[in-house]
């Protein structure tokens, strides 16, 4: 039976070429904004999020300030420092957090040969601090333990700093002045599209052991404590334990929360997926209304067929045919021209997809010409899936009117129709 409907509908839609042309052309014009609109908000959304998460993997960044409270007779205003013994009872006391590290930076200047980069942050560090802030080398290696326990002066330079000082040339095992003192480059880390940082952008970033920026400005305390929790989930105990530990070493109370400013990542997350999932629905509400527009052309060419071909209908009731045998028959033939409609489209999809490439978005603005933090056209098997699902809805809708008018003909009143 199902075939016999298949059948009939493709000789009826074969009879109006023309108009099943221009009507299948709606669809196609649809469909191929449905994806493309799907396709344009999923790499939007993927470039966001990956900005937001080249930060850091759930990392927490402690400002030490000032306290406001007055536990067991102590003043209030007493000024917060981060030393190595406030380290350790991190470390001891705090077992939420995975990985936690003093960073120290200053802009002594940065020069190799005649060149000069006095804006560069170069920031004290621990081995962690890379894990944790996602510092991917593209060349060479990161910081390693033997670098800090050593005091070693070597460094790890953000991609923008190395092309400032050596454009294209190699620079790993190369020597560079730090406030005049040696330094040999280990690693060069890869472009970055940030959407946050503090102290500097990581492009812009020079990283050295903690134990060596220690010795260059001639100081043991650190302007920021770096850690990660176990979990992301465990963001906020993990700070309260690390408020605690800090508290107890240095004698304030740990519900003092403005004693130390803490940014955490994931508590912005939600502000990120909100923006980015309610682009991706507002881009794919788009494209399904302007596929519905074409499902209303079909609808009413249906409604033409319906009016055409009253005779044949009453015929094939009074030969026995029931109701739903015509609703099938007309909802088989929208069908056919959405579907027919749909794969052309996501075919012409493919290549304009193909066509256009990338679309500059953070590209220009952080000056990287990789295409990472550009739009990618990209049909996925989720848009396609997306896209039929759409196509599908708003095919039953647009066919479901013309089939049941056809079903509800009155079987010898359309016999007569002239």
């Amino acid at each position: 039976m199902l075939s016999e409907i298949i059948r009939e509908s493709w000789t009826a839609l074969k009879r109006n070429r023309t108009r099943t042309a221009l009507t299948m052309a709606g669809i196609v014009w649809g469909i191929v904004t449905v994806t493309l609109l799907i396709a344009y908000g999923s790499s939007f959304r993927n470039i966001l999020v990956g900005g937001f998460d080249a930060f850091g993997k759930s990392v927490v960044i402690a400002w030490p300030q000032q306290t406001s409270e007055q536990p067991g007779g102590q003043r209030a205003g007493k000024k917060v420092v981060f030393e190595q013994t406030d380290l350790d009872m991190v470390k001891q006391t705090a077992p939420l957090i995975k990985y936690v590290c003093r960073e120290s930076v200053g802009r002594p200047g940065i020069g190799y040969s005649d060149r000069m980069v006095g804006t560069a942050a170069i920031r004290g560090v621990c081995p962690e601090y890379g894990e944790m802030r996602n510092e991917v080398p593209s060349e060479g290696r990161w910081l390693n333990s033997s670098d800090e326990l050593e005091h070693r002066r070597v460094c790890f330079l953000g991609g923008r700093v190395k092309e400032q000082l050596f454009s294209g040339r190699p620079a790993v095992g190369e020597q560079v002045e730090i406030g005049g003192v040696r330094f040999t480059v280990v690693g060069i880390m890869a472009r970055k599209i940030q959407m946050s940082n503090y102290f500097s952008s990581d492009d812009e970033s020079v990283w050295i052991p903690f134990s060596a920026a220690s010795e260059l400005w001639d100081t043991k305390d650190a302007q920021v404590m770096v850690f990660q929790p176990v979990a992301p989930q465990f963001e906020k105990r993990a700070m309260a334990q690390f408020l605690a530990a800090i508290a107890t070493r240095q004698q304030f109370s740990p519900t003092d929360a403005k004693a130390i400013q803490m940014f955490g990542r994931d508590e912005f997350r939600p502000i990120i997926d909100g923006i980015t999932i309610g682009l991706e629905v507002l881009l794919t509400f788009i494209g399904t209304l302007t596929l519905g527009i074409g499902g209303v052309g079909v609808m009413n060419i249906m409604l033409v067929s319906v009016e055409e071909r009253i005779r044949e209908i009453g015929l094939r009731r009074a030969l026995g045919a029931k109701k739903l045998h015509i609703r099938l028959q007309f909802l088989a033939e929208t069908l056919m021209i959405m579907l027919l409609g749909g794969a052309l489209g996501i075919i012409l999809s493919y290549l304009i997809a193909a066509a256009v490439g990338t679309l500059p978005l953070m590209g220009p603005l952080f000056e990287d010409t990789s295409g990472q933090g550009d739009i990618h056209l990209r049909i996925s098997l989720f848009t396609i899936l997306t896209s039929t699902a759409v196509l599908l809805l708003v095919g039953v809708v647009s066919g479901f009117v013309p089939a049941m008018r056809a079903s509800r003909l009155d079987p010898v009143e359309a016999l007569r129709y002239e």
